[in-house]
C-alpha cells in the first residue's frame, strides 16, 4: 500500500488568494487613513488659528489696537521643523488698528489636503477652498 500524504502547508493558490485579499484591504484602508491624517492636522491648524485670534483680542483689549501683536506660533504643529511642518501660520492681512486676517498655508505632506489655505479674520470669518473644511 502506497499512500500519498499531503503536507500541512499552504499551496500556491491559497497563498495568491491571501495576497489578493491583503491587497484589496490595503487599497481601501490606506486612502482612508491618509484622509484621516490630513483632517487631524487641519483640525490642529484651526485650533492654532482660533487660539491666536483669542490672543489678538486680548491684545486689543489691553492696547486698543491690533498693531504690534505677534503670532503665537509660525508652524503647526508647534516647534516642528523640516518635513514635520504641516502648516505655516502668518498674517494674510494686518494686524492694523482695526483688524487682522490669519492664515494657515499647507506645507509638505499637508499640501495634498483639498481644503488648501485656511483663514480666520478678526471678525470671525472663516475661509478655505471647500465649504466643509471648517
Amino acid at each position: 500500500m502506497n499512500k500519498h500524504t499531503r503536507s500541512g502547508g499552504f499551496g500556491l493558490i491559497e497563498l495568491m488568494v491571501a495576497l489578493v485579499v491583503a491587497g484589496i484591504l490595503a487599497a481601501i484602508a490606506i486612502p482612508s487613513y491618509t484622509q484621516y491624517v490630513l483632517r487631524s492636522h487641519r483640525t490642529s491648524a484651526q485650533a492654532v488659528l482660533a487660539e491666536t485670534a483669542q490672543f489678538m483680542e486680548r491684545f486689543y483689549t489691553t492696547n486698543n489696537t491690533f498693531e504690534g501683536a505677534a503670532l503665537l506660533t509660525a508652524v503647526v504643529p508647534r516647534n516642528a521643523s523640516g518635513a514635520q511642518v504641516r502648516y505655516n501660520v502668518s498674517f494674510a492681512e494686518g494686524p492694523d488698528a482695526d483688524g487682522f486676517v490669519l492664515q494657515a498655508v499647507p506645507a509638505n505632506a499637508q499640501e495634498a489636503d483639498p481644503c488648501g489655505t485656511l483663514t480666520l479674520s478678526g471678525a470671525g470669518a472663516q475661509g478655505a477652498a471647500a465649504a466643509s473644511c471648517w
